[in-house]
């Protein structure tokens, strides 16, 4: 039998949250999705999407009398959140996220709940550069990874319901320690989000060297398929970089040698040294399995 909620309460209904709140709508997952946030005009649009049937402002009235409740805003905000209205979760309650960094996170949200109530750490990997809940799709999930991170505090039936629930999204579940997921996604998510920022913003101070040069009106393929994700969220991607700041300083230093080593190899002019680096990579880009194939 599907997961059934009676009443989800999504906080932050964006891209992420959004697309949640049309599945379970559509599915019947859910007898009641409330959307809270800050923005009324996205909520509005939210209705307007079936993302939710109704919103509220104020997040204890979304939460008092749900079963479960999505975080989907910033991770920085998470503590916030929780210290506003966790005490007001009745027992049973299950809170998940929808977060890129865990670690830390989790084990402070996990001392968050009040008596009877528990968390789920979970990370669906679908995002976009896109944003807001216009962005949404019911398809967004299917056929990506979503991680689930619990720990020995996890209760075990709220865990199996949150998996239950992504399953029925089309996510192909993974599980997960929290503290290894953040080395993880440190190096396979965020460090190439660091390069595509970082690659802008050297074009735009070659641009400001040389104001003459039409960077954007001569960038081919290569540059968007490389720099796509460069148009994401800041606000999101400060908070991921700055909670897994550790795990993300040591592999920018990483980068940062192999950018130097190639670097010095074009300096000095040596042909097969670049080519030897070249081809090292390209055996390695070429072992990654092939991207899912996109829903029908």
């Amino acid at each position: 039998m599907a997961v059934h909620f009676t009443q989800v309460a999504i906080i932050g209904v964006g891209l992420i949250g959004g697309s949640l709140g049309m599945i379970l709508r559509r599915k019947g997952l859910a007898s009641r999705v409330v959307g809270v946030g800050r923005r009324i005009e996205n909520l509005k649009t939210a209705v307007e999407l079936g993302a939710i049937d109704r919103y509220v402002v104020d997040p204890k009235d979304g939460v008092k009398d749900a079963d479960l409740v999505v975080l989907a805003t910033p991770v920085d905000t998470y503590d916030r959140h929780l210290k506003e209205w966790a005490s007001c979760l009745k027992p049973g309650t299950i809170v998940t996220d929808v977060g890129s960094v865990k670690g830390l996170l989790v084990e402070q949200a996990e001392q968050a709940m009040p008596p009877g109530a528990h968390f789920v750490g979970a990370h669906p990997i679908a995002g976009k550069e896109k944003t807001g809940v216009a962005a949404g799709s019911e398809q967004l999930f299917t056929g990506a990874r979503c991680i689930l991170t619990p720990t020995t505090r996890t209760n075990r039936q709220a865990l199996e319901r949150v998996r239950a629930m992504w399953e029925e999204t089309g996510s192909i579940m993974l599980t997960m320690d929290p503290h290894l997921h953040d080395k993880i996604l440190g190096a396979v998510s965020h460090l190439p989000h660091v390069a595509a920022f970082a690659l802008i913003n050297a074009l735009v101070d070659i641009r400001a060297q040389v104001p003459s040069l039409d960077l954007a009106g001569h960038s081919g393929a290569g540059l968007r398929d490389t720099t796509r994700i460069a148009a994401s969220s800041p606000e999101m991607w400060r908070d991921i970089f700055l909670w897994n700041r550790d795990n993300l300083v040591a592999f920018i230093d990483t980068y940062e040698r192999s950018l130097e080593r190639l670097k010095q190899l074009i300096r000095a002019g040596d042909a097969a040294g670049i080519e030897k680096e070249l081809e090292r990579a390209k055996q390695e880009r070429e072992k990654f399995p092939p991207r899912p194939a996109a829903p029908a």
